[in-house]
């Protein structure tokens, strides 16, 4: 087969026309009547062909038959020429695209396994931070629970304190008055004595008398003095084991504030590791939202894509059957025309 689509047919009918233009068939004008298609080589040897089939016959016109036969050989040859490099382009340009989408699905698959994965990995951590939440969420209930005990102890505490507090008023206020009392009575004494000692002269047998009547009197008031000493230091022990009481109770109150000042603070941290956390939870979800979106945007999109490739491919196999019928239909006029000589041939014999 000649270069470009030449053959022996088409340099006879060149040669041919030129021989009925009167002008000599050289390898140039062959190749200027074809067009300026075709190797001077090829050319050159087609005619050598020619002239040695039988000597050149400058008014003799070649037969209707000769010149169908080699048009329709000329053309199915080219028809089959660009038949097969439509086909074979559309063969190589099916089967790279072909071979860029099975690419493009399987990174698009690689990348929703690891968006999969990623948001498993998300899940997972999202339900750590659930249990850790609901844990610190159980620790601060019962650090409230503790705190309220404690608030309700120390408010005992204090009732108890001002009740002793109110004891121990009560007792000095006992204490000033019996002290008031034994300070009357010793004025009342002293003033007595000073009394009895200036009749004492005057009344010296009624004095006698009446101190019988003193020293009876002053037994009883003795005995009166001794149960008021007894009571004073009596209500003076009370008074140092209620300010005993009360350090003790001051002294607990303070621990109590501490141990309250130190839940405050615990119980802030914790809300402050609460908030963190669910922000961190918020955040979560919001990541895990995003890769599911993402997500279903790369499976819409890989289905879209095998939808557009599906397609493609219908198209290309209805190009190639239609190309297959054309070279059949080529095929069968190239048969046709090769049969067509050789029976008008038999009807000229």
């Amino acid at each position: 087969m000649a270069r470009g689509g030449i053959n022996k047919a088409l340099v006879h009918k060149a040669r041919q026309a030129l021989l009925a233009r009167g002008e000599h068939p050289s390898i140039d004008a062959v190749r200027v009547e074809l067009g300026n298609t075709g190797s001077k080589t090829t050319i050159h040897r087609y005619l050598r062909e020619l002239d040695d089939e039988g000597p050149l016959i400058p008014d003799a016109r070649p037969s209707l038959s000769d010149e169908l036969g080699a048009l329709v050989a000329g053309l199915a040859e080219r028809l089959q020429v660009e038949a097969n490099a439509t086909l074979q382009a559309a063969e190589a340009a099916f089967a790279e695209e072909r071979s860029g989408l099975r690419n493009e699905l399987e990174q698009e698959r690689r990348r929703c396994a690891e968006l999969e994965a990623q948001a498993a990995q998300q899940q997972q951590a999202m339900a750590a931070l659930q249990a850790e939440t609901q844990q610190l969420q159980a620790r601060l209930h019962e650090q409230q629970l503790e705190l309220t005990r404690l608030d309700q102890l120390q408010s005992d505490q204090r009732i108890r304190l001002e009740e002793r507090e109110r004891q121990i008023a009560s007792l000095e206020d006992k204490h000033r008055h019996a002290r008031e009392a034994l300070e009357h009575y010793r004025a009342s004494v002293q003033a007595q004595r000073e009394q009895e000692q200036r009749r004492h002269e005057a009344q010296v047998q009624q004095l006698q008398v009446e101190l019988r009547q003193g020293q009876q009197a002053l037994i009883v008031r003795q005995e009166e003095i001794l149960q008021l000493n007894r009571d004073n230091e009596r209500l003076l022990g009370e008074l140092r084991g209620a300010h005993r009481e009360r350090s003790e109770l001051q002294e607990q109150q303070a621990r109590l504030a501490g141990q309250q000042n130190e839940l405050h603070a615990q119980l802030a941290r914790l809300e402050t590791r609460n908030a963190g956390q669910q922000e961190a939870l918020e955040r979560l979800e919001q990541s895990r939202q995003a890769l599911g979106d993402e997500l279903e945007q790369a499976r819409r999109r890989e289905v879209e894509q095998l939808r557009q490739a599906q397609q493609t491919e219908q198209a290309l196999q209805v190009a190639l059957a239609r190309c297959e019928a054309e070279l059949q239909l080529l095929r069968q006029a190239r048969q046709a025309a090769s049969t067509a000589p050789g029976a008008a041939q038999g009807a000229q014999e």
